[in-house]
């Protein structure tokens, strides 16, 4: 997808939930949202009731390493920004309403902590991000660019920084960094008026270095409420400095089977602490004066008493890492002092301090998926329950097909299946006659592998040069398969590896073959060669082979010269050399080589009379599957393309003479399956010239060979027909796109003719939307959205709303920017539907006259095989309908403009505007009404 373009991603997560292996937490300070990172990379945003009930909201994409840490980059309220760091040095600023990433950027080194640190300069308030990790600064950065302002340099003994507080100053202008080097030297720097106007890269040197002997510092933090005392924790033994002269006030170790990971001043007199197993301890500290009259005595008498233990986990030894643990509380209301702990199994557990000894809530993605009703629908999920079973079979590798609309899966149980991914989708998504039938859509499934298949490849999507009726699988059964995509035959079977198949690769066309070994010869162990081209499969080491085996393996490798292997198979093949091997194939590939070079020319004189257009090569829509950890079961993102989708339809408009409908089958047989404006032509020719050729070709072949290619014909006609259904891939995608964005339940009237004139369908449920921001960064809403949504929705109308009350228009309650593409979206669909010919998706779903797959040869088939279905008679009034429909559509989208834009004051002219221009017959007119709402959408979103 591109960049530029306008993609919407909806999401079918399936029942399993997202693995979130917990690295880090973060709770906002109105304490209505936690921030999670984790190890795979991934981002979760968690509502929060202020009843402390906890409610998954969406994930975040974007890093591609572990969430090292978490840091608010915002101080107002009505902006809550959050700045998130990984171990590669990748930062980012994400938007916490919807999501969204506002800026990126990567630093050549890894941050293991970031705090927000803001300061005024007159009237002016600047945020900047104080950060330290693996080097030996602190780094201060811009926080609203990211961008590298100055660092906090030591003089004295640099070292890295495991660990700083910032300690503000209310009476003066001049704040304090503490900070701990990893060698237990405590450093101290100065922040004043004039340092925080700094735009350079020049160093501030430290005031002070003073060695406290805390190696292995996990955390340090300040008494907000006496600004007097400082709190280390180091994993062997914690300890309490004078915030004045950082002498040492008392020491606490640890016993020794724990370790001491974090801690933080929950009252003046009392700190807690937390081990590295997940329990915490609560201290009270003596009286000042107390502490203060002990310096320099023994640390036996200095030890606070011990009041309560909490958060002991029973089944700690079942995590595969540490639990995170950090202690947050209320600087404004609610003033709630909350301890929230997240473990590798993706759990929340919420601790009230010191009010409560019991857990206060506790919630995992997986809990939270479970509580769903309706259950998250996976891709395939009407085709992978079975009868015996509650779950359906997991999916554990897919590949999408553009050109020919499939979507090819492959399942826990060794089996692959091959659907129709818009009809797949609208099974999932949408209400319909569909629902009452069993086992659709039509698909098919391939069976030959004997457990897990871990991995899918369409070798001709990636490079021409491949055969686009194969396809290649590979499982866990050490197996790696070929199949013929149309026939659903197994072609060939490679079971020589020595482990489970983990990726298929396409090497690059120059790879040298001398590394590859030919299919024939059964010596590889991590290479074949798959009908004279080759692809990688990674695997397990079987054995390594040395002396006089090696070198016969490398003889072989020069043995299979290109001129050796068939070279008859070559497209450019002499002609009396095929007639002497006597080679149907040779003759049928050299056929289809001389027919694609005369369609290429005639179609470049046919662009150049036509001024030589630029031909479109984005796709409308694009399944990509997606785990956040490598055992997930695959989810499945869906992407919109808006322009691509209005394009295509435009293109399909202009070239259609009598609308028909074409299979999946008939879109993969162009040459360009993108250019869709050359397809008509090309077929054409095709259709035409191949013919002529047959002929020509069959005047030289002997008897032998028509019988060869009769029996095959008869074999063809025996296999069942892989052809999975008849339909309009263009209109079948735009349907689905518009059911979804629809906002249902805002006007019934409108509603009845979107189901019953413009063939719409209404969802099951509310969509998982997700939302593309910079850098291809992406958020995707978690199907639990709808319990968060519905509680704002109630506080907000002070009604008791159910499911069936958001459906639809629940959508656009999420956030502006997600609502903004919507309108947007729906707004220009429609309009470009409302110009064409017949733009009903009436009845488009449940087409049923399967055609055959195309002939190996590329033969075309003969008209009694093809039963298209004749096209329907044009009725003016019927399309005046439809053109009326699609406008109400448009017409009731806009009128959500003005409270999405804050327009409230101008809501009635524009309404009027609205009611009497968008029914203008003047194209030109309604085109520059269109081009405005457009405009004010786009200065929406930028803003």
């Amino acid at each position: 997808m591109s960049g530029n373009s306008l993609v919407l991603p909806i999401v079918l997560w399936g029942r399993t939930a997202p693995t979130h292996c917990i690295s880090t937490l973060l709770v906002m300070d109105d304490f209505s949202t936690i921030i999670t990172g984790c190890h795979d990379g991934q981002i979760c945003l968690w509502d929060m009731t202020s009843d402390l009930e906890i409610c998954p909201r969406a994930m975040l994409f974007g890093h591609t390493a572990s969430i090292t840490c978490l840091s608010k980059a915002s101080a107002c309220s009505d902006k809550q920004y959050i700045v998130s760091a990984s171990e590669s040095g990748e930062m980012c600023l994400w938007d916490v309403n919807d999501g969204r990433c506002i800026e990126f950027t990567k630093l050549a080194c890894t941050h293991t902590g970031i705090q927000f640190y803001q300061f005024t300069i007159g009237t002016q308030r600047e945020g900047r991000l104080l950060s330290n990790g693996l080097y030996p600064e602190i780094l201060v950065m811009d926080a609203t660019s990211l961008e590298v302002l100055y660092s906090l340099v030591s003089k004295i003994s640099p070292d890295w920084i495991s660990s700083m507080s910032i300690i503000r100053s209310h009476r003066t202008q001049e704040d304090t960094v503490v900070a701990m080097s990893v060698t237990g030297i405590l450093k101290v720097w100065i922040i004043t008026a004039e340092v925080s106007r700094m735009q350079d890269l020049d160093p501030v040197f430290e005031e002070e270095s003073k060695p406290v002997y805390c190696q292995g510092c996990q955390s340090i933090s300040f008494c907000t409420f006496t600004q007097r005392s400082l709190l280390v924790i180091c994993s062997k033994y914690w300890r309490v400095f004078d915030a004045a002269d950082y002498s040492l006030l008392c020491s606490v170790p640890s016993d020794n089977d724990q370790s001491w990971t974090g801690g933080e001043f929950i009252a003046a007199d009392k700190v807690i602490i937390w081990t590295e197993d997940g329990c915490s301890y609560v201290y009270k500290l003596p009286p000042s004066e107390h502490f203060r009259s002990h310096v320099g005595k023994t640390k036996e008498s200095l030890v606070p008493p011990l009041i309560y233990k909490i958060a002991e986990r029973s089944d700690k030894e079942l995590l595969i890492c540490p639990p995170v643990t950090r202690f947050f509380f209320g600087r404004r209301e609610p003033f709630h002092k909350l301890l929230i702990q997240g473990d590798s199994a993706g759990q929340l557990s919420l601790w009230s301090i010191p009010d409560k000894l019991q857990v206060s809530s506790t919630i995992s993605l997986q809990e939270a998926f479970d509580k769903l009703t309706p259950v998250s629908a996976g891709i395939i999920d009407q085709l992978s329950v079975l009868p015996s079973k509650e779950e359906p079979i997991k999916v554990t590798a897919s590949v999408y097909i553009p050109s020919q609309g499939r979507l090819v899966c492959g399942r826990e149980d060794g089996s692959i299946i091959l659907v129709p991914a818009t009809q797949t989708a609208i099974v999932q998504l949408l209400q319909g006659e569909h629902m009452l039938r069993r086992g659709w859509p039509p698909h098919r499934t391939l069976r030959g592998h004997r457990n897990k298949v871990t991995c899918v490849l369409y070798p001709y999507q990636i490079s021409p040069r491949y055969d686009q009726r194969s396809l290649v699988s590979g499982g866990v059964d050490f197996s790696v398969i070929v199949w013929d995509i149309f026939t659903g035959e197994m072609k060939h079977i490679f079971c020589v590896h020595g482990g489970e198949i983990t990726q298929l690769i396409v090497p690059p066309e120059n790879c040298s073959v001398r590394h590859l070994l030919h299919h024939q010869e059964l010596q590889t162990h991590f290479l074949l060669c798959l009908l004279s081209h080759f692809f990688v499969c990674s695997g397990a080491l079987d054995r390594c082979v040395m002396g006089i085996t090696a070198v016969e393996i490398l003889n072989a490798c020069d043995e299979l010269a290109p001129a050796t292997v068939d070279a008859l198979s070559h497209s450019a093949v002499n002609l009396k050399q095929a007639m002497t091997r006597r080679s149907l194939a040779a003759l049928k590939n050299m056929a289809q080589h001389k027919l694609q070079t005369l369609a290429t020319n005639l179609l470049a004189a046919d662009n150049a009379d036509k001024g030589n257009l630029p031909k479109y090569s984005h796709n409308a829509l694009v399944v990509q599957a997606m785990k956040t950890n490598l055992t997930d079961p695959d989810m499945h993102v869906l992407f919109f393309d808006v322009e691509a989708v209005i394009i295509q339809l435009l293109t399909e408009e202009a070239q259609r003479p009598n609308p028909t409908l074409v299979s999946p089958e008939t879109l993969q047989k162009s040459q360009a399956g993108a250019d869709k404006g050359g397809s008509f032509l090309a077929n054409k020719i095709f259709k035409q010239v191949k013919e002529t050729m047959k002929e020509t070709i069959k005047e030289h072949l002997l008897d032998e060979d028509e019988e060869e290619e009769e029996e095959m014909r008869r074999r063809e006609e025996k296999s069942k027909s892989l052809s999975l259904l008849e339909y309009n891939l263009t209109m079948d995608t735009a349907k689905l796109f518009m059911s979804c964005l629809h906002a249902w339940g805002l006007n019934e009237q409108l509603d009845n003719i979107c189901l019953e004139r413009l063939g719409m369908l209404r969802p099951h449920c509310p969509i998982s939307f997700g939302l593309i921001s910079r850098g291809g960064h992406m958020s995707l809403m978690l199907p639990t959205f709808k319990e968060s949504l519905l509680r704002q929705l109630s506080l907000a109308t002070g009604l008791k709303l159910t499911l069936s009350d958001i459906v639809g228009k629940g959508t656009y309650g999420v956030s502006r920017a997600v609502t903004t593409q919507h309108l947007l979206s729906v707004i220009s669909l429609a309009n470009t539907l409302m110009g064409m010919t017949n733009a009903t998706f009436v009845g488009e779903h449940m087409k049923k006259a399967p055609a055959r797959p195309p002939r190996p040869g590329g033969t075309p088939e003969s008209p009694r095989r093809m039963q298209a279905t004749p096209p329907q008679p044009s009725n003016p009034a019927l399309q005046a309908q439809i053109k009326q429909g699609w406008s109400q559509l448009a017409a009731m989208h806009c009128v959500m403009l003005p409270d999405l834009l804050g327009l409230d004051k101008f809501r009635p002219p524009l309404l009027e505007m609205l009611a009497r221009r968008w029914q203008d017959r003047c194209l030109e007119v309604r085109f520059c009404l269109f081009n405005l709402l457009c405009f004010l959408l786009w200065k929406q979103s930028a803003s």
